[in-house]
């Protein structure tokens, strides 16, 4: 995957999160947690962004590790949602597994930029 294959899935993802949210009940706790979520996906996608420009392989790391957290903890909080039985079930399902799957990419990134740091 090329990195701007990769920006587009995360910005992809952060825009379905943003959907799923404006759709949760609003009830005090959907609520916070959709903030929380909200907040956490649109992270993945900026930090992203941002190791993309970084200029040294340092700041690349940096930023690749926290958009690693917090695609992490998107599915953190899309966890939380499932196990309260908030609808619709099947996107948070279907994001959860996304969250997943960007959490694997992301670390696979960065264990490769950190192993070419050290072989410098």
């Amino acid at each position: 995957m090329t990195p701007q294959e990769l920006r587009a899935r995360l910005d992809l993802f952060a825009d379905d999160v943003i959907a799923l949210c404006r759709a949760l009940p609003a009830d005090r706790v959907s609520v916070r947690l959709a903030a929380q979520l909200q907040d956490a996906a649109t992270s993945v996608a900026a930090n992203y962004r941002a190791a993309c420009r970084a200029q040294t392989r340092a700041t690349f790391v940096a930023k690749l590790s926290i958009a690693l957290e917090e695609a992490d903890e998107s599915g953190f909080w899309l966890r939380r949602l499932l196990t309260q039985k908030v609808d619709p079930r099947d996107v948070i399902v279907r994001l959860m597994n996304e969250a997943d799957e960007i959490t694997k990419i992301l670390s696979a990134s960065r264990r490769t930029a950190q192993g070419a740091a050290r072989r410098k």
